[in-house]
C-alpha cells in the first residue's frame, strides 16, 4: 500500500529543487502517492491565502508532508508560511543535522551534529505591537507603571515567552533523540545571564530534565554568543544542541555554513502525530526558474524522511548516491563546484546523475540476491 504524502512544491526555487527530490524518492522504488498543493504566492493566487485549509486538510490527513522553501516577505505581508505551519499543527521540534559529506569543500573536518530547535514559541511567536499603534501605547504605559521601565514612545514591540511545557517537551525530545541516535551530549543553548526569567527558566528546565539522564548523557549549557565563537573553533566539540527558536534559526544557518552551505542543510518539522521535511534554505526568487539550485538539502530531507517511515534500505540507498555524486563531483551545481570554468550542471541534471547512481546500487544488490540464490545461500 502506498504512503500519503502531501508535497508543497513553494516559491521561487522550491519547485526545482521539491521536483528533483520528489523524482529521487520515487526512484528508491517505496510506494508514494503525492498530494500536490501549494503554499505562499501561488497560493494566494489561487485561494487568496498563502496558507490555505485545502493544504492544512492535507496534512492533518496524510500526516506527513515534503515541502520546498515558501517566500517570506521582510518587513511586510503576509506573515511567514513556515512559523504559521509549525504553530497550526504544533510542530514544536525542528531537527536540523548537520554533517560534511566527502567532495564538499569546507575548511572544517570533522563536523556531525545535530542543532534541536523549539519551533513554537519565543519572539518568533509573533505577538508584535507597531509603533505608534494605541496597544503599543497602552503596553509602554503599563510597562511603567507596573516595573519602573522606561520605553520610547516611538517603539514598536515584540514579545518573548517561553513556557516551563514548551521548554520542557523540546528539552526531554534532544535527550530521547540522543539516546536513540546514539549521541553522546547535549548541549543548551542560551542567554539566561541577561534574559534571567525567560532564558533563565529554559535552563532551569534543561537543569532538571538533564538529571533524569545523569549517567546515559552527559550535558552541559553554554551561552548562545560564546557557543557561535567556539562552533568556527572547534565543531568537534558538538553533538546535540538544544535551542530556543530564536537561537536555533540563527545557529542553524551558521552551522549549515560549516558544512558547506545552506544547499546540503536537510530539516524536519515534528509535533506528536505529524511531520514536514523540508530543506534550511530559502526561496531564492532571484534564481526562480534558471536550474542552477542545488537541490541537496531538499533530497537529503527526502532521506529524513524516509527513515521516519522506516524505509531505512531506501534512505541508506539515496544517502549513498548523494554522497557519492558529492564526493565525484562531476555532476553538481555550480555552488559546489570546486575548479574553475563553466558549470553545465543543474538542478534536475544532478537530481538524475544522483538516480543513475541509485539505479546502478539497486541492480548490484539485485544481482547479488540472484547469485545468493543460485548458490543456495
Amino acid at each position: 500500500m502506498a504512503y500519503q504524502i502531501t508535497l508543497i512544491p513553494g516559491d521561487g526555487i522550491g519547485p526545482e529543487v521539491a521536483f528533483a527530490a520528489q523524482a529521487c524518492l520515487d526512484a528508491t522504488q517505496v510506494p508514494i502517492q503525492w498530494e500536490i498543493l501549494p503554499a505562499g504566492k501561488q497560493s494566494i493566487a489561487q485561494c487568496g491565502s498563502p496558507l490555505s485549509e485545502n493544504l492544512l486538510n492535507s496534512i492533518k490527513r496524510n500526516k506527513i508532508a515534503l515541502k520546498g522553501p515558501v517566500t517570506t516577505p521582510i518587513g511586510k505581508g503576509h506573515r511567514s508560511v513556515n512559523v504559521q505551519l509549525r504553530q497550526v499543527l504544533d510542530l514544536y521540534v525542528n531537527v536540523r543535522p548537520c554533517r560534511i559529506y566527502p567532495g564538499i569543500v569546507t575548511p572544517f573536518k570533522r563536523v556531525d551534529l545535530v542543532l534541536i530547535r523549539e519551533n513554537t514559541e519565543d519572539l518568533y511567536a509573533g505577538i508584535e505591537y507597531a509603533e505608534g499603534g494605541q496597544e503599543t501605547g497602552d503596553l509602554i504605559g503599563w510597562v511603567r507603571a507596573h516595573g519602573g521601565k522606561t520605553i520610547n514612545q516611538d517603539s514598536a514591540i515584540s514579545l518573548k515567552a517561553i513556557s516551563r511545557k514548551g521548554s520542557e517537551r523540546i528539552i526531554r525530545f534532544a535527550f530521547e533523540y540522543a539516546l536513540k541516535y546514539g549521541r553522546k551530549k547535549v548541549t543548551a543553548v542560551h542567554k539566561a545571564n541577561i534574559m534571567k526569567y525567560t532564558d533563565g527558566l529554559f535552563l532551569d528546565v534543561f537543569r532538571k530534565v538533564a538529571s533524569e539522564y545523569q549517567g546515559r548523557v552527559a550535558y552541559e549549557d553554554q551561552l548562545v554568543d560564546s557557543l557561535c565563537m567556539r562552533l568556527v573553533q572547534s565543531p568537534e566539540s558538538y553533538d546535540v544542541l538544544v535551542l530556543p527558536n530564536l537561537y536555533g534559526d540563527i545557529v542553524s544557518d551558521l552551522c549549515a555554513g560549516l558544512i558547506g552551505g545552506l544547499g546540503v542543510a536537510p530539516g524536519v518539522n515534528l509535533g506528536n502525530e505529524i511531520a514536514v521535511f523540508e530543506p534550511v534554505h530559502g526561496s531564492a526568487p532571484q534564481m526562480e526558474g534558471q536550474n542552477k539550485a542545488n537541490p541537496t538539502a531538499m533530497i537529503l530531507s527526502g532521506v529524513l524522511l524516509l527513515r521516519y517511515l522506516g524505509e531505512t534500505k531506501a534512505a541508506d540507498i539515496l544517502e549513498w548516491a548523494v554522497s557519492e555524486v558529492l564526493c565525484e563531483g562531476h555532476f553538481v551545481t555550480c555552488d559546489l563546484k570546486t575548479e574553475a570554468g563553466v558549470c553545465r550542471t543543474g538542478t534536475k541534471e544532478m537530481a538524475d546523475a544522483i538516480i543513475q547512481k541509485m539505479r546502478f546500487r539497486q541492480m548490484e544488490q539485485k544481482k547479488a540476491v540472484c547469485e545468493g540464490s543460485k548458490h543456495g545461500k
